[in-house]
């Protein structure tokens, strides 16, 4: 198909299988029941697209006059819809029809042309509706824009393929999760297609999502649904609609909790890097200051060393060594005791734990959702947790800085309770000197 738009005209023209006088007369025939009883074009078996036969004296709306001509085999014919012409007959009008020269089209095939527009039609706008509004994905089938072949739209992101079969027909199709960086409010929905085109985007619940529905795209394919005489909806107390919308229901579960997964992985990198940060840092501030250590003296030179992943923490200690000391010219073997495992909560499969060891000891962080009522930190021997659900951690976690300089403000002061749980005072005194070191540049 060939579209060219020009001042105040645009011509369409196809190589289909064009028309003899019969198909002209149901082409101008509003109701015609062709379409229903023929619904796949004669060349190429496509799905005919129309339904009510009213789409080509719409486009009377936005033009004073409309010629269609028209070559099948050996018959070709020319008519022409005038719409002042029209309007200043009374109840009988006929339209104007010529019966050209076989020659006079070169091939098979009809073109339209719409003269005397009444508004501006930009090739990009229109090639927008060509891509919502024809099977531009049909084999056999392309579309040109004055010279310019119009695609079909190519999204990047994760893709979930749907075929679900209905009492009434298959649903398929493909809902798209784009990236965060690609999001956007524009065309806002799932399209909803019959026979490949779009009859209107629907939400199905994601109006409740909140801003993350930005990121949710896609294709629906139901050629059962019925739609409304203007082609903009659907006949909403159909047995067809309410069929659909359980299956696009569950799926649209399946959408949800697919982007509720990768959401929280994107959260739980940006998550442990914060905590890496943090560590450090302290680790830095505690080897400049040994006397606020619990876990006595902390080499200066020594590398921070830490571990993390998801729901998993490293194992340490446990089995007991043989070593060997020297009294009195004996030798004797003894056993020395395992490292304690430190008790750890029933975590998430969310959870991020980190590792660092401070010398001879190992401190694990745990960040993990305990409830918006739970505590902000608390620790239980080694491990320190820190609540990602608490109200103060989700307000400083939007930007990393505040982040990392939270998780610090957490974990020294538990830390800081290790050294002397008794004496609270001491202790958060002893946080503000690690936080000092750990955030405040001597040069500064």
């Amino acid at each position: 198909m060939e579209i060219a738009i020009s001042g105040d005209t645009i011509e369409i023209r196809d190589n289909g299988s064009g028309m003899d006088i019969t198909g002209l007369k149901q082409y101008f025939n509003i109701g015609s029941q062709q379409k229903p009883y023929s619904p796949r074009s004669p060349v190429h078996g496509r799905d005919r697209i129309g339904q009510f036969g009213i789409g080509k004296f719409a486009s009377l709306s936005a033009c004073r006059r409309f010629e269609v001509l028209t070559r099948r085999g050996d018959f070709a014919a020319k008519v022409i819809f005038d719409k002042d012409q029209w309007e200043k007959t009374g109840d009988v009008w006929q339209l104007p029809f010529e019966v050209l020269p076989a020659s006079s089209r070169k091939t098979d095939g009809t073109t339209v042309t719409l003269i005397g527009l009444q508004k501006t039609f930009r090739p990009e706008d229109v090639e927008e509706k060509i891509i919502e509004g024809t099977p531009i994905k049909a084999p056999d089938f392309r579309v040109r824009i004055n010279g310019h072949t119009v695609m079909p739209r190519s999204l990047s992101g994760h893709r979930i393929p749907i075929l679900e079969g209905t009492a009434f027909g298959p649903v398929s199709g493909e809902i798209i999760i784009l990236p965060e960086s690609a999001s956007s409010t524009v065309d806002l929905g799932i399209e909803v297609k019959v026979k490949q085109v779009t009859v209107r985007r629907e939400l199905f619940g994601m109006e409740t999502w909140g801003k993350v529905m930005a990121r949710v795209r896609g294709e629906v394919y139901a050629d059962f649904l019925p739609i409304t005489s203007d082609r903009t909806g659907f006949i909403r107390d159909s047995e067809e609609y309410a069929e659909f919308l359980k299956v696009m229901e569950r799926l649209m579960e399946e959408v949800k909790a697919s982007l509720q997964k990768m959401t929280m992985r994107r959260e739980s990198k940006r998550v442990g890097r914060a905590l890496k940060e943090a560590l450090q840092r302290i680790y830095r501030a505690l080897s400049e200051n040994p006397d606020l250590s619990p876990f006595g003296a902390l080499p200066i030179g020594e590398r921070t060393r830490g571990t993390g992943s998801a729901a998993e923490i490293t194992k340490e200690g446990g089995a007991a060594e043989q070593v060997k000391t020297e009294e009195k010219g004996k030798t004797e073997t003894v056993k020395k005791k395992g490292k304690k495992k430190p008790k750890v909560k029933t975590l998430t499969p969310n959870a991020i734990i980190k590792k660092i060891k401070f010398g001879q000891t190992g401190v694990s962080c745990v960040i993990d959702s305990f409830g918006e009522e739970g505590p902000e930190v608390f620790s239980e021997e080694t491990t320190i947790y820190i609540n990602r659900d608490h109200p103060l951690y989700r307000r400083e976690s939007a930007r990393l800085e505040t982040h990392t300089l939270n998780l610090a403000r957490l974990i020294t002061q538990e830390i800081a309770l290790m050294k002397d749980p008794k004496n609270p005072r001491q202790a958060f005194d002893r946080q503000s000197k690690l936080l000092k070191d750990a955030f405040i540049d001597k040069k500064d």
